[in-house]
């Protein structure tokens, strides 16, 4: 019997609270956010350790942090950036992971990293943004950097992409949407924060050539040569990124081609053929196929939210709440059989989690 509202509220109570508790325990002294707190006891022991700083992640619940009026966790993650991630202050991009005390764990660059910490300092400082003056360094050291790594219509180095699955390479003028994506409104939220011309003639350029990216619908990245698999994370190019409308017919036939190969019994997976599922044999990665993304589920919440499909919005909210049940930690993903072991509670979900909630004005 589908539950009754009282009962859907209260769980969403008691989820708003947990978030706040997990976005806590994940924000370390030395400003860094954890994607998973592996030191609780609660962590699954079979899951990868994700005991490491993702920007993007972190920056995703910085977001969430604003929504959730939590102050403080923010400016702390904005400083680490800035004096800890290795690298940063060289050349104004980040890397694939880190470690908490800011040494690379892993060096794939991930210019959509740089971008949306871009953004989330803009998110965090846009009602007042004279405020964002002390974050100066990190505001022009981030534009600069993803500039500098820009040439007409390609990044001039390899770059990974955000599930840190594949590649695109500069000699095939290729570049992941998503990616584009996070550098355009990083750029301009940059922009908005410190007027320069270069920062917004960049992200002009990055804006035409993503519109070549439209084959059908938005492929996950397009050059000399293509992939055209369809990856939910083209949801970004309407939320947060702002690139396109939710009505625009390249972006509802987008949305279609997810719902159509990605949307498996009610959950959305990352891409096709993806087999990632972070359950662990010793030291070996089983990969024994990938579950749906409760934060996926979210991002279609919000994509149905800002479209003003309320009916949609709450289906894939809702499906999340119903396969989680009473348990107050939302993981990374969700299979279809009691063997595999996700990853929980992932910040990200839980980050994800409240923004739909705040769209869906829950």
């Amino acid at each position: 019997m589908e539950k009754s509202q009282n009962a859907k509220n209260n769980q969403i109570n008691i989820l708003i609270e947990s978030t706040k508790e997990i976005i806590k325990d994940s924000s370390l002294e030395n400003g860094g956010i954890v994607a998973a707190n592996t030191t609780k006891n609660n962590y699954p022991i079979n899951a990868k350790n994700y005991f490491y700083v993702w920007p993007r992640d972190a920056a995703f619940t910085c977001i969430a942090c604003d929504e959730l009026k939590i102050n403080g966790i923010q400016e702390n993650f904005f400083n680490w950036c800035l004096n800890r991630a290795e690298g940063f202050k060289k050349n104004g991009l980040f890397y694939e992971k880190y470690y908490p005390n800011g040494l690379k764990a892993l060096s794939g660059l991930q210019p959509d990293q740089t971008g949306s910490v871009l953004f989330a300092l803009w998110h965090h400082y846009k009602n007042s943004p004279k405020e964002a003056s002390k974050f100066h360094d990190l505001i022009k050291i981030g534009g600069n950097g993803i500039c500098n790594i820009w040439k007409k219509d390609h990044f001039t180095q390899v770059t990974n992409d955000l599930w840190e699955e594949r590649f695109c390479f500069p000699d095939l003028n290729e570049n992941f949407s998503f990616s584009l994506a996070a550098c355009i409104k990083g750029l301009r939220c940059a922009n908005e924060l410190i007027p320069n011309k270069k920062w917004i003639n960049t992200a002009d350029e990055m804006k035409n050539r993503l519109d070549k990216h439209f084959i059908d619908y938005f492929v996950r990245s397009y050059g000399d040569m293509q992939d055209k698999r369809i990856d939910a994370s083209m949801i970004g190019l309407v939320y947060p990124f702002e690139i396109y409308d939710a009505k625009d017919p390249r972006i509802v036939s987008t949305i279609k081609e997810i719902e159509k190969k990605l949307l498996i019994n009610g959950g959305i997976h990352r891409y096709e053929q993806d087999e990632y599922d972070g359950w662990m044999y010793e030291t070996m990665h089983r990969k024994k196929g990938a579950g749906a993304w409760p934060l996926l589920n979210f991002w279609m919440s919000i994509y149905y939210s800002i479209k003003g499909d309320k009916k949609n919005a709450e289906k894939y909210y809702y499906w999340v709440l119903e396969k989680i049940k009473d348990n107050d930690c939302i993981p990374e993903q969700i299979f279809e059989n009691d063997m595999q072991v996700s990853v929980s509670p992932l910040l990200w979900s839980h980050s994800m989690f409240a923004l739909a909630t705040k769209y869906l004005d829950k």
